[in-house]
């Protein structure tokens, strides 16, 4: 498979690996990274390439699915210009900046030129198809809330919660007032971490409140930790569990 696109890669890793791998990366414009923080999907494509016995060069496009709608495109190009023939890598905002950088590289790029454009592959419809995978779900059913000693299942939740900024004691006590509750598995899923495989669970658990109100506690289970051992993380909010969880899958 080819290393520079990876199709079972987060969209996280894949922008940390190919902005940590640019050589000019620090040119992008500040807004266009910001805007790439909250992208969602991304596809990859190579765009054209030429490889002989002591030349290569290949041009790729990777195209981001934003959190707001929108779409972003980077433009890399790989060559083999540096002084031990490894690849260099650039990174470029627009497919004119790429197409001027790749006309100045030593030796050129034989047969890229102006009237040449993709591989074949359909970008739009790509970005299309991940718009409608992305897009919100159906609503969820309500949940079915269980009488089964709610406020001891806070408490036990909350007990075996190791993460430093884990719910405090007026959490513990609104809690208190537990009378139903209702668990509910909302991600899992196997990542490479420290060079380990690591399993990642997401849980909700949903609190009925004798004043009528609810309220969640969401827990995040895990193995990524230096000996493999099993860890639990227990937040107030979803978001919060989620940015955990990249933050232990970026652990490299």
């Amino acid at each position: 498979m080819n290393d520079l696109i990876d199709p079972y890669e987060t969209t996280g890793a894949h922008l940390a690996r190919l902005l940590g791998r640019a050589l000019n990366s620090f040119d992008l414009p500040d807004a266009m990274v910001e805007r790439l923080d909250s992208a969602l999907a991304h596809v990859s494509s190579l765009h054209f390439s030429h490889h002989t016995a002591g030349l290569h060069r290949s041009m790729y496009r990777h195209a981001y699915l934003l959190r707001d709608g929108g779409s972003l495109t980077l433009w890399e190009l790989v060559h083999s210009t540096g002084r031990d023939r490894a690849d260099q890598h650039e990174l470029y905002a627009e497919e004119s900046e790429a197409r001027l950088a790749a006309s100045r590289l030593p030796e050129g790029f034989p047969g890229f030129g102006d009237d040449l454009g993709a591989t074949g592959f359909d970008m739009d419809a790509d970005l299309e198809l991940l718009t409608s995978l992305m897009g919100p779900p159906p609503p969820p059913l309500p949940p079915v809330y269980v009488l089964d000693d709610s406020a001891d299942h806070a408490r036990r939740v909350l007990r075996r919660a190791e993460n430093e900024d884990r719910p405090g004691e007026e959490a513990g006590r609104r809690l208190r007032a537990a009378f139903a509750h209702h668990i509910t598995q909302v991600f899992g899923r196997q990542y490479r971490v420290l060079g380990k495989d690591a399993g990642f669970t997401l849980y909700e658990h949903a609190f009925l409140l004798i004043d009528g109100t609810e309220t969640s506690l969401w827990e995040v289970e895990h193995t990524a930790t230096p000996d493999g051992r099993h860890m639990c993380e227990v937040y107030e909010d979803e978001r919060a569990a989620r940015e955990a969880m990249e933050l232990r899958t970026r652990v490299r």
